[in-house]
């Protein structure tokens, strides 16, 4: 066993297959504690920073293919490049939490900077261009809904740095053998969950209006154009058939999923027109994903190209047609970097100064920037397209625009039948408790489903069937800590880190003169 933990290749591969099992749909949660004890033991063991980078980086990488696999079913280019790319990104926090572990003496602070590099990596990958946010450490405890219920006040990111800290001083505390480091290990270890379990024991019902909102999987084949059919009109057939019986009288929203109409169609179009009729008729609002083109009067500085004589872009939309019969959008703002939208689009227009690319012809999606919402007789909500949801940030704006619910429209078909939408809705339970609001959930081949504020799953359809239903869903009013300040742990721990890096580069510069 000695031997074991001395192998640099030993400690990170199994480190990275803990890491890979704690994320569902294995779910084995729990696991992420001893996976960061083997890093940081790995950590130690290195003995410099290329070393410690070229170890890791194969655990990493097992990580990522265990819980991401699946995104080589959409692309497999982009799937290799993406699980490759981020494995690298992984290094750099490990990077520094051996630096802090070299150059200070206090066990518990050494805990504290490594916990709050490993956040501030987190929070920065949630906020580039190439932003990836599906291995943030929290989302490996979206379905432990009952010990995760602090993350109201902190945001999900709050559940990766109570990991890592209670890691990170378990660790010293191995290390050091020192009382007093045992003590903050088990305290950490502690304090979160039963944080969880005493708002869960206070927290109260709240009597609040309900919609009944129809949710509707079509399960159209994604790999299909038009999901297998004829085109638009038998798309549009297929949805109405499912849609009239599965609603009531009663019901006040329609909810289909992204991609529902599975081609490109002007705002003001025959398809439109066919869902606004219905609208007025069942006196129903309805939200749906679509491919939408979007005309300018005045061409903005990327554009795809003209048509009728004007500039356009393609939007990846949720479109609203409201019981009245209006209609209106919203355009999905954070986009698959590469598979929807090019990475770094402002920079390169700014270096190509002699125009020698036409950047907005391979831009992708037109990018969306304000959280539209739509409002019915009994309701306010947005129309979350697929990866906007576990964007919690984004999330955060629809809720301060006075959504009374959260709606997530996606269409997880791309990836098969592979742990891709256990994990997509997995996460929606943490958008749940973060902003204590009801989600409504409508993917195209599944899973579909109602969430309440506690996180708890209330109605989940099977994949790959065909099928909807209908459920009464409260508009709440309250706004939870993290609603209210956003990534204020996130904003601590970058400012924590950066200060005692900056001292750390003082010494250094000290030194050399």
């Amino acid at each position: 066993m000695n031997k074991f933990f001395q192998n640099k290749w030993a400690l990170s591969i199994l480190a990275g297959t803990l890491l890979g099992l704690s994320f569902p749909p294995v779910n084995l949660s729990f696991l992420s504690f001893p996976a960061f004890l083997l890093l940081f033991h790995l950590v130690e063991k290195s003995d410099n920073n290329k070393q410690l980078a070229y170890y890791s980086y194969v655990g990493l990488v097992i990580w990522n293919v265990i819980t991401t696999y699946w995104l080589l079913m959409a692309s497999l280019g982009a799937g290799i490049a993406a699980i490759l790319a981020n494995s690298v990104l992984m290094t750099i926090p490990l990077v520094f939490a051996r630096s802090f572990s070299n150059k200070f003496k206090s066990p518990i602070l050494i805990a504290l900077l490594q916990a709050s590099a490993w956040v501030s990596y987190e929070y920065l990958h949630h906020h580039w261009d190439l932003s990836w946010p599906w291995l943030a450490l929290g989302n490996a405890w979206a379905n432990k809904v009952e010990l995760i219920q602090y993350i109201s006040t902190t945001g999900h990111l709050g559940i990766s740095f109570w990991v890592v800290l209670t890691s990170a001083l378990a660790y010293q505390a191995l290390k050091t053998k020192q009382m007093e480091t045992t003590v903050f290990a088990l305290v950490s270890l502690f304090i979160f969950p039963l944080s969880s379990l005493l708002i869960s024991y206070n927290s109260q019902e709240i009597n609040a209006p309900t919609t009944e909102v129809a949710v509707i999987q079509p399960n159209h084949d994604s790999y299909q154009n038009y999901g297998g059919m004829s085109g638009l009109d038998e798309v549009l057939d297929s949805l109405f058939a499912l849609t009239y019986n599965v609603k009531t009288t009663n019901t006040k929203l329609i909810v289909w999923p992204e991609n529902a109409i599975d081609g490109q169609i002007y705002e003001r179009s025959r398809v439109t027109a066919r869902i606004a009729d219905s609208a007025r008729a069942w006196n129903a609002s309805f939200i749906t994903g679509t491919g939408l083109i979007k005309l300018y009067d005045t061409p903005p500085e990327l554009f795809i190209g003209t048509t009728r004589g004007k500039a356009y872009n393609i939007l990846n939309a949720a479109l609203y047609i409201d019981e009245k019969g209006s209609v209106s959008h919203y355009t999905k703002a954070n986009l698959v970097p590469v598979v929807e939208r090019f990475p770094f689009l402002g920079f390169f227009t700014t270096v190509d100064v002699f125009g020698l690319v036409n950047w907005g012809k391979i831009s992708g999606f037109g990018k969306g920037t304000e959280p539209t919402t739509i409002t019915g007789n009994s309701f306010t909500t947005g129309g979350l397209v697929c990866y906007d949801s576990v964007y919690p940030a984004w999330v955060r704006e629809f809720v301060n625009n006075n959504s009374g619910f959260i709606t997530i429209i996606t269409n997880d078909g791309w990836w098969g039948n592979t742990s891709g939408h256990h994990q997509h809705f997995a996460y929606a339970r943490l958008r749940a408790i973060e902003f204590n609001r009801w989600v409504v959930r409508s993917a195209n081949n599944g899973f579909s489903g109602i969430i309440n504020p506690k996180g708890e799953v209330l109605a989940k359809t099977e994949y790959w069937t065909r099928t909807g239903f209908t459920f009464k869903v409260p508009s709440l009013t309250t706004n939870t800590i993290y609603t209210k300040y956003g990534d204020w742990l996130s904003y601590l721990c970058l400012i924590t880190a950066s200060i005692f890096w900056l001292v750390l580069l003082l010494l250094r510069f000290r030194k050399t003169t």
